[in-house]
């Protein structure tokens, strides 16, 4: 725990090949949108036999991508990583330039972008960006402060989603407002409405807002909204969905949709 608490804030160690094929297929897609610089591939040089397939990939792509493949030692290796998943292979990356949102931001016509407000840790957000990813969703927009600074503990949650969507930086409130410039539908997620999720029309183009469990969704922001769904339950309960879950349910539902 003490590894994973001195690691987790400032993560720009990329572990395992799940999380690396990610950060290079984001540099490869036709129109890319991750800037994030790979510094080196670090490997433990007694798993080089076992290793050798995923070297041999890495190395025809280390000129092109401009970096360099080290051996080291596997007591290296458990020194930069937070996890145990790495499988003897971590990529030391820099920073990625996350936009802000802006009128000339180029939009999906008929898209679906996310804003998730609130999600108290790393893994949970990763959690949640594997499931958006996987939902078709065309972006994600992140508050100023969000948990990018630990990526690496992001890529290794989301298995290497977060690496491949489109992130930008706005306030919550001057978010939904541009959206709704766009013509985009402003919906969001709230247990003080009568609109059941299975009875809502979430058709494209969307713009979905989901609180954390703690928080939930500022009254402002809220009010801004064309409106708000619930998720139905199969029992009396009065507790909250973990942020993560509920976007995963909304998600879906909206694929699901359109």
């Amino acid at each position: 725990m003490k590894k994973e608490a001195e690691r987790i804030q400032n993560s720009l160690f990329f572990e395992g090949m799940t999380s690396i094929r990610a950060l290079i297929a984001a540099k490869t897609e036709p129109s890319p949108h991750n800037d994030r610089p790979i510094h080196r591939i670090f490997f433990a040089k007694e798993s080089e036999k076992r290793l050798m397939r995923e070297l041999a990939w890495l190395s025809h792509r280390a000129e092109d991508f401009s970096f360099s493949i080290v051996p080291v030692g596997t007591e290296e290796i458990e020194k930069m990583t937070v996890g145990n998943t790495h499988g003897g292979i971590v990529a030391e990356c820099g920073e990625r330039h996350i936009p802000t949102l802006s009128d000339e931001t180029p939009l999906a016509e008929k898209g679906f972008y996310v804003m998730i407000e609130g999600i108290e840790d790393p893994y949970n957000f990763g959690y949640a960006i594997r499931s958006l990813y996987a939902a078709g969703v065309d972006g994600v927009i992140l508050p100023e402060r969000n948990w990018m600074s630990a990526a690496g503990v992001v890529a290794r949650a989301s298995a290497g989603a977060s690496e491949l969507i489109p992130f930008y930086t706005a306030a919550a409130t001057e978010g939904a407002k541009l959206f709704k410039t766009k013509g985009y539908r402003v919906i969001s997620a709230d247990v003080r409405t009568d609109i059941m999720l299975p009875d809502a029309d979430l058709k494209k183009p969307v713009f979905l807002i989901v609180g954390g469990e703690k928080r939930g969704i500022s009254r402002a922001l809220l009010d801004l909204c064309d409106f708000s769904v619930k998720i139905p339950y199969g029992r009396e309960f009065n507790a909250a969905l973990s942020a993560a879950s509920a976007a995963t349910i909304l998600a879906y539902e909206v694929m699901r949709q359109n």
